[in-house]
This record gives C-alpha cells, structure tokens and sequence, in this order.
C-alpha cells in the first residue's frame, strides 16, 4: 500500500526545517519559493496538520511539525546511508547480519544461541551491544536485522515487532573457591551473611531473584550491580561477591573466571528472545535461528 503522503512533500518540508525558511530552502533546493511552498502545504494537506507556522518574520514548527522533523530526520539520514550499504553489499562476498545484543544478556549465552550459522562459511556477522531499548529503536529503523535480548518486545501498535523464545536457562549461585567454601556450609541463607553481586534492574532477571530472595527470607548485602553481565562475572571473579549466571554456560564459567558452583537458585530462569520486525521476506540466517529448539 502507497504512503498517504509523498516523500518528495516530505523532503521539502525537512529541507525549509532544517534551512529555517523558505527563501534558504528554495535557493538549497534551486527552485522558486512558490513551489516549496505549496510543496509544503501538500504535505500538511496529507497528514491532517499545520507543521510550519509564523513567528515574526520567519516561520516555526508547530508541535506536529517537531514530530515530523524527528521522523523526517531519521528517514533521510538512513536515505543517506543506503549507497554506501548497497556498495559494500554489491562488492564485499558474505551474507552480512546485524545483530543487537541487550548488554543485559550473559556474552557466553550468545555464542550458544549463535550456534546455527557460527559456520556458515559466507557469514559478515556484525554484532551492536547497547541497552535494550536503543536496540528496539535501531530495529524499528532497520538498521538491526534481529535483537537478542532476556525479554520480549513490548507491545506497540506503530511497529510491528515479534519475540521469538529461543530458550531458557536455571540459574546458580558462583564465587571464588574461598568465598563459596563459605558459602555451602548455610547455602542458601549464607546469602545473607556474605556479599553479593546482582544485575540491575533494568534486566528482567533481576526482578525474579528479588522475588526469589523474599520468598527464602533473606535480605542479601549486595556489594555491587551491573548492567554489563560480563561485568559482573569479572568483578565475581575477583572475589567481590557470590553472583548468579546461567547453568547453560557452567562448564565455560567455570574455565573462564575459574570460581565454583555453590547450588541452584531453584526456581528462577533467565529467558532468552530473537526480536524482529514482521516482514514478508525474512533474512535467509534469521530464518536459521529462528528456527532452532527452544531448550
């Protein structure tokens, strides 16, 4: 289905906002002020709105034209990047793949869920770690092919996106060989005595184990919180606290950090998501992950 309005409208009312009036924007443009301006009125007929309107001698935005220029904004800085993505596509071999990875997420549980096309022999894979809500809004933008994240997508009826469950993991309690020496002899009320490391909040595992927490009575001396979950594991590794991970991952936490298990946070699972965006034609490697069994 065709857009209710036409780019071209579109882009002359970015240019006379970013120009700051229309005599700027016609001489940008090389065109005449009449026809940018009735440019810019087509747009406005089109969307239902006024977005430019007089202020002394010049004009302004109104409040819908702020929340066209934003959207403005980002439609042609991406307009901006596409020869330079069609290039490298056109003349670099290999099936490229954008990956947003929620800093949230445990970085040994990645290469897991990886594992369907680590040896794909034609793989570009490009990985982009950030918060889980910037992700989100570079998906919407697709500039990601795919987020993997420890929660779904919320629902928002402006972007079509789906969370696809690739699995779930237990989770343990990890410390050094001194730390969980103490640890064992009262485990899990221990927990209370001893210091601990915990995610913050904005993973969504961290409200299951305040949960988890309340329901054994305990009222842990939490020494610290991260949002990096390799970060956590590091200063777990140095002997700061008793941190959780994912028993998906035990064997290389146990090699990579060199601590042991002390026992199970019974109960509580870390959740793992592919976020996309529904499109007819699916990324061949998406399709790959997607498709592996949620265990």
């Amino acid at each position: 289905m065709l857009p209710p309005f036409s780019y071209r409208h579109l882009y002359y009312f970015w240019v006379v906002a970013k120009e700051g009036g229309m005599s700027r924007a016609a001489e940008r443009l090389g065109t005449a002020v009449q026809t940018v301006s009735t440019q810019v009125r087509e747009l406005e007929r089109a969307l239902g709105h006024v977005l430019l309107k007089p202020a002394g001698r010049g004009l302004e935005l109104t409040e819908a034209g702020k929340a066209a220029l934003q959207r403005a904004d980002q439609i042609f800085q991406l307009g901006e990047e596409l020869p330079a993505l069609v290039r490298a596509a056109g003349t670099e071999p290999g099936m490229r793949l954008a990956l947003g990875i929620a800093d949230s997420l445990p970085k040994l549980v990645i290469h897991r869920l990886l594992a369907p096309i680590e040896h794909e022999s034609k793989l570009r894979l490009v990985c982009h770690q950030n918060a889980w809500e910037a992700l989100l809004a570079d998906l919407a933008l697709h500039k990601l092919d795919l987020v993997l994240a420890d929660q779904p997508a919320p629902t928002n009826p402006n972007i079509k996106l789906y969370s696809h469950p690739l699995g779930a993991s237990p989770l343990s309690w990890y410390a050094t060989p001194a730390l969980a020496s103490k640890a064992r002899k009262t485990f899990p009320a221990s927990l209370a005595e001893l210091p601990v490391l915990l995610p913050t909040h904005h993973s969504a595992v961290r409200a299951r184990l305040d949960q988890w927490f309340e329901q054994h009575g305990l009222r842990p001396q939490v020494r610290g919180e991260f949002e990096d979950s390799a970060l956590l594991k590091t200063f777990g590794a140095s002997g700061m606290g008793i941190f959780p991970a994912a028993d998906w991952v035990h064997a290389d936490i146990l090699a990579h950090y060199k601590v042991q298990r002390i026992g199970p946070c019974e109960g509580v699972q870390q959740h793992f998501f592919a976020i996309g965006t529904q499109k007819k034609v699916q990324h061949p490697l998406v399709l790959r992950l997607l498709q592996q069994d949620a265990t």
